[in-house]
C-alpha cells in the first residue's frame, strides 16, 4: 500500500492526486474522449465521451478523498459503476476478449500520468513517486471494479439467455379445444422443471385446458427433485382446472420413480402421447375413427 495512502490531508500523495484530478478534470475527460474505450462506444457524438469521462473522474476523485484508492467497492464508484460495465461489455459484444478490453481500460492511466508528472516536475523526487504509485493503483482499482461489474453483466446476460432457450425447447402445443401438451426433449433439471410448471399452467389458463399432457419420451432420465417438481405439476394443474396426463414414461424412467418410492397412483399416464390424446378426447365426448382399406371403426 503506498505510503500515507489513507491521509488525504492537502500536500499528502493521495490528496495531491484528489485535488489535481478535480483541478483537471475537464483536460483529464478530453484525453479519455480519444481513447479506444471511449471513442468505440460513444460513437455518436464526442461531447457525450467527454461527459463520461468527467464522471470517471468525478468518481476517482471522490475515492482518493476518503482514502479509499485501493477499494472497488468505494462507495464513490457508485455513480459510474453500471455505466462503466455497460461500456466494457459494448466492446466485448464488439468482439474484443476479456484481455483487450482490459489492455483498453489500462490505456486509460498513461495519459492521466503524463499529466500528473507534468503539474508535479518541480516537486521531489520522492513525493512524485509517491502520486504516481497513488494514481497507479487508483486507475488499477477502477480496471479491477470495470471487469468486476462487466463479468457479473455477462453472467446475467448468460443467465438471461439459458432461460429464454429453456422457455423456447418448452413449447406448449394446443392439440384440440381444451387439450394442450408439452413435449419435453432432453434433460431436466430443477430450472427446467420450474419453466415447465409455468408455461404449461399459463396455456391452461390462456387456452380453458381442460386436459394438459406432459409428454416425457424424449426425457433420458429424471432424479428424485425432478420427479417432485412434475408431481406438483400434475397436482398445480388440477388446481388450475386441468386434468394432467403424464405419457412416454421410458422403462428406466419407471423403475426410478418405482425405486425412488413416489406414488403416482394419482396420476394419469398413457405409453405414448397419442394414447394420451386419444384418452383426452375420448373424456371430452369426441369420437375416433380410423379409416382402414376395410372401412371405418371407430374407437
Amino acid at each position: 500500500m503506498p505510503e500515507h495512502v489513507g491521509d488525504t490531508t492537502p500536500g499528502t500523495p493521495t490528496g495531491q492526486v484528489r485535488d489535481f484530478l478535480r483541478g483537471r478534470r475537464e483536460q483529464i475527460a478530453q484525453r479519455w474522449a480519444d481513447e479506444p474505450l471511449f471513442r468505440a462506444v460513444f460513437t455518436v457524438s464526442r461531447d457525450e465521451a467527454v461527459e463520461a469521462g468527467k464522471a470517471v473522474v468525478d468518481a476517482l476523485a471522490e475515492v482518493a478523498d476518503v482514502g479509499r484508492v485501493e477499494d472497488p467497492d468505494a462507495p464513490g464508484f457508485a455513480p459510474v459503476r453500471d455505466q462503466l460495465g455497460r461500456m466494457a461489455a459494448a466492446r466485448s459484444r464488439g468482439g474484443l476478449s476479456t484481455g483487450q478490453v482490459s489492455g483498453e481500460l489500462a490505456g486509460l492511466r498513461p495519459p492521466v500520468e503524463n499529466m500528473l508528472l507534468e503539474e508535479l516536475r518541480d516537486a521531489p523526487a520522492e513525493h512524485v513517486r509517491a502520486c504516481a504509485t497513488t494514481l497507479t493503483v487508483l486507475m488499477g482499482t477502477l480496471r479491477v471494479l470495470v471487469m468486476q461489474t462487466a463479468l457479473s453483466e455477462g453472467q446475467a446476460l448468460i443467465d438471461r439467455q439459458r432461460l429464454q432457450l429453456m422457455e423456447v425447447a418448452t413449447p406448449v402445443i394446443k392439440l384440440w379445444d381444451g387439450i394442450v401438451a408439452v413435449p419435453l426433449i432432453g434433460t431436466l433439471d430443477s430450472a427446467r422443471s420450474q419453466v415447465v410448471m409455468e408455461t404449461l399452467l399459463e396455456a391452461v389458463v390462456e387456452q380453458r385446458a381442460r386436459y394438459a399432457i406432459l409428454d416425457i419420451t424424449g426425457v433420458p432420465t429424471v432424479d428424485s427433485l425432478v420427479a417432485q417438481h412434475l408431481m406438483k405439476t400434475v397436482q398445480a394443474a388440477r388446481l388450475m382446472g386441468a386434468e394432467c396426463i403424464v405419457s412416454g414414461i421410458r422403462p428406466a424412467i419407471a423403475q426410478t420413480i418405482v425405486h425412488l418410492g413416489l406414488d403416482l397412483g394419482g396420476v394419469i399416464t398413457r405409453a405414448g402421447l397419442a394414447d394420451a390424446l386419444g384418452y383426452a378426447l375420448h373424456q371430452l365426448g369426441a369420437g375416433i375413427f380410423n379409416t382402414t382399406s376395410n372401412g371405418t371403426d371407430q374407437r
